[in-house]
């Protein structure tokens, strides 16, 4: 049977409302009486109901995290982050994958405020109208980490993905690339429609150089993709000798692609990818990439969720992280 707080005051000859106070850190108990009622706590092995504290306080310590995909080493290092400042502030996590399906991405937001989580981090691709509406309703702060919504009504946390396109692109024009190509995940995302492609046109706009639309190929961020990618971009005329790729999975398998035709890379094909993330350093030639903080971007939303739930000031709600260009081997 279930060890109560019933069974705890009796065993130490105190009143429920003691070991209470004790349970929750309340200073207002005697030394020797906290040492009591931990000694008994001990011994009977009693756990706190947090679901019971909960209704109590109107707060379960809990956070839902909706993320796209767990598998991923883009959204699992952006999970850490939050994780750990959970942790820093004593908040427990629910973690729901998405798998990129608005259906489920509402259910499952549904679903966590159904559990009463004092606020929820929401990682998605595509932000709708939709989304933000059921947001907007949310009786609990929603923060976005590494998603874009573009009416910057919902507090987010991201890289100015734009200026990131267009420093990596600028990057390789400038080491004299007059065919630059883009390797970019599905245009349906704003993040790639309306940040990373119009970054890469800016480029070559600021350079004086033509678009060229079969330099442009669409993948899903895997790495099989990248491979397709990397199939389609050497058959155009003249082939690219630069790509940049809008995710490190697409940029391995464009590599791998252009090793598997017998071609160097940095030598006949330099390329730039993304996001940074332990990937970069476990192919050869190590990728020169575009280094998107995910750690801190997750440990940053959470710590913006932290002072919104507790509604302590908040300056700026949309918050953009620094981001660089780390030079390895994959280009000259």
């Amino acid at each position: 049977m279930n060890v109560t707080i019933y069974d705890v005051a009796r065993e130490a000859n105190v009143s429920m409302a003691t070991v209470s106070r004790v349970v929750n850190g309340n200073p207002n108990v005697k030394p020797t009486t906290r040492k009591k009622v931990l000694e008994v706590i001990d011994r009977l092995g009693y756990r706190p109901n947090a679901v019971a504290r909960g209704l109590a306080s109107k707060k379960t310590t809990t956070v839902g995290v909706i993320i796209p995909d767990i598998s991923s080493t883009f959204f699992a290092e952006l999970a850490r982050g939050i994780e750990d400042i959970a942790t820093m502030y004593k908040y427990n996590i629910i973690l729901s994958n998405s798998d990129q399906n608005e259906d489920k991405e509402l259910h499952l937001l549904n679903t966590m405020l159904g559990k009463q989580v004092d606020g929820i981090v929401f990682m998605g691709g595509n932000i709708t109208d939709e989304h933000v509406n059921e947001f907007k309703k949310s009786p609990v702060p929603i923060v976005l980490a590494g998603s874009i919504e573009e009416s910057g009504s919902i507090p987010s946390v991201n890289i100015d993905y734009e200026q990131a396109a267009f420093d990596a692109t600028t990057a390789l024009i400038e080491k004299g690339h007059k065919d630059t190509a883009l390797v970019v995940g599905p245009l349906r995302e704003p993040i790639n429609a309306e940040k990373k492609l119009e970054g890469y046109k800016r480029a070559l706009a600021e350079a004086g150089i033509s678009y060229r639309e079969e330099l442009v190929v669409e993948g899903d961020d895997t790495y099989d993709s990248g491979i397709e990618a990397f199939e389609k971009l050497v058959e155009a005329d003249p082939k690219p000798t630069a790509i940049y790729a809008g995710s490190d999975e697409m940029a391995l398998g464009v590599v791998h692609g252009a090793q598997d035709k017998g071609f160097s890379v940095p030598n006949d094909f330099e390329v730039i990818s993304s996001d940074n993330t332990r990937l970069t350093l476990m192919v050869r030639p190590q990728l020169t990439s575009v280094v998107q903080p995910l750690y801190d971007i997750g440990a940053v939303a959470m710590r913006l969720l932290t002072k919104l739930m507790n509604k302590e000031s908040v300056s700026d709600q949309i918050v953009v992280l620094p981001h660089r260009i780390e030079q390895r081997d994959s280009t000259k």
